[in-house]
């Protein structure tokens, strides 16, 4: 609980703030205890419309999928740029329409599948360009922002603590990779250096050390979170 009038951080049984002495909303007000809405064991079963809500993304889906097909046909005789169209859209339901089909959504497991569905579409749009470019970029950049990624995720849903550590220190890693990027983008386009990377890396690593120097300093922290409320 915080102050309404200067944000700092409240105990639950202060009645006025300790600071600026202004009176916590409806002080004289008792918590009173609430019943169960329903008696124990008897909470009537709600029925789900998920499948119903599935089945129309699905549809909506497969709308822009069906007249993408039919224009390339009529257009080109054959089956130009539908590819195109069919792999974003695949991501795109992998990404946010794949999981509504479970009750049980584990999020290690669903971005793992969407950072895949990425790289295979990437490795169809340089399969049908004949690029060249997937295994010396898209493959090593993709595939080391997805160990990012996972491992980020993973960290946030299985550990209950510590988020400003996993935060700070994904933050550091990733401007850390951003001149692996670099390095990738010129050795397979032929660039030349111009050491744009420093600069992202610098504010990553500028950002993520300072959410790690908070969950380290619990004074600075509860200021941060007076000022800002989180």
């Amino acid at each position: 609980m915080y102050c309404i009038k200067c944000g700092v951080k409240l105990a639950d049984s202060e009645k006025k703030c300790p600071l600026c002495d202004t009176v916590v909303c409806h002080p004289e007000f008792e918590n009173m205890a609430r019943g169960n809405l329903y008696p124990e064991n008897k909470i009537p079963n709600t029925v789900s419309n998920a499948k119903t809500i599935n089945g129309v993304i699905l549809i909506l889906f497969m709308i822009p999928l069906i007249i993408c097909f039919l224009t390339d046909i009529k257009i080109n005789g054959r089956l130009d740029w539908f590819g195109y169209v069919a792999g974003a859209l695949a991501v795109s339901y992998v990404m946010f329409a794949f999981p509504l089909w479970f009750k049980k959504r584990n999020p290690v497991i669903f971005t793992a599948c969407a950072l895949v569905m990425v790289i295979l579409y990437l490795l169809y749009i340089s399969l049908s360009t004949n690029g060249g470019w997937f295994m010396s970029f898209a493959f090593p950049v993709a595939g080391g922002l997805s160990l990012i990624i996972c491992t980020v995720v993973a960290l946030l849903h299985y550990l209950k603590k510590g988020r400003l550590y996993i935060i700070g220190g994904a933050l550091i890693s990733l401007g850390a990779f951003m001149m692996l990027i670099e390095f990738f983008l010129n050795i397979t386009f032929d660039l030349p250096y111009l050491w744009w990377s420093i600069y992202p890396l610098s504010g990553l690593v500028l950002f993520g050390g300072l959410l790690i120097f908070l969950g380290i300093n619990r004074t600075a922290r509860e200021i941060m979170e007076r000022k800002l409320f989180f």
